[in-house]
């Protein structure tokens, strides 16, 4: 099973795969976390990001959700290559997107079982390494809306009124697909 928590930055997607892979350990899973690559990337991220850069990220993101599937029977994903593509869209909007690489991103797409759509609920907060400008965040939110709604992808929206317990509410959409000793550990 392959779980992504998607959105624009600065939104609680790391803390919330912390808490879920934490959450199916305690069932008795194996699981393994997909860190956000661009953290890693050597090219530049953000609003000054580029087509090279966002290259590199997806094609990361495949690689290390490749290597965390060989290891796990649950592989937990801060972000998909769905919301990377975004920033690569933003990055070649007067260029235009390769539609081979367009092609590649809606295939590797269809292969999470879950989406879990994070929304922005506050500004975002300087961490190190990501933008604080709500301006560009709100660009990518809006460029990640587009593509799930033009490409027909089944996600599931996490409440902006319930933040406290977006974890909890990741996990019980999870619970009827787990085998069934799972189901028997408490949280």
């Amino acid at each position: 099973m392959k779980i992504a928590f998607i959105g624009t930055h600065g939104v609680g997607k790391t803390t919330l795969c912390y808490d879920l892979a934490a959450n199916l350990k305690r069932r008795d899973l194996t699981v393994e976390l997909v860190r956000e690559v661009a953290r890693e990337c050597p090219l530049p991220i953000n609003r000054e990001t580029t087509l090279k850069a966002q290259s590199w990220i997806l094609h990361s993101q495949i690689a290390w959700e490749l290597q965390a599937e060989a290891k796990a029977e649950v592989v937990v994903c801060d972000r998909a290559v769905l919301d990377n593509f975004c920033y690569l869209k933003r990055a070649t909007a007067t260029s235009g997107v390769d539609p081979v690489l367009e092609s590649m991103v809606r295939a590797w797409t269809l292969t999470y079982d879950f989406l879990f759509h994070v929304p922005i609920v506050g500004d975002p907060s300087f961490d190190g390494v990501r933008d604080t400008d709500r301006l560009f965040q709100r660009e990518i939110e809006e460029l990640l809306e587009e593509l799930l709604a033009s490409w027909k992808i089944p996600f599931s929206v996490l409440d902006p009124a319930r933040r406290d317990g977006w974890g909890k509410d990741a996990l019980e959409a999870l619970l009827p697909v787990l085998r069934p000793q799972e189901l028997l550990f408490p949280e």
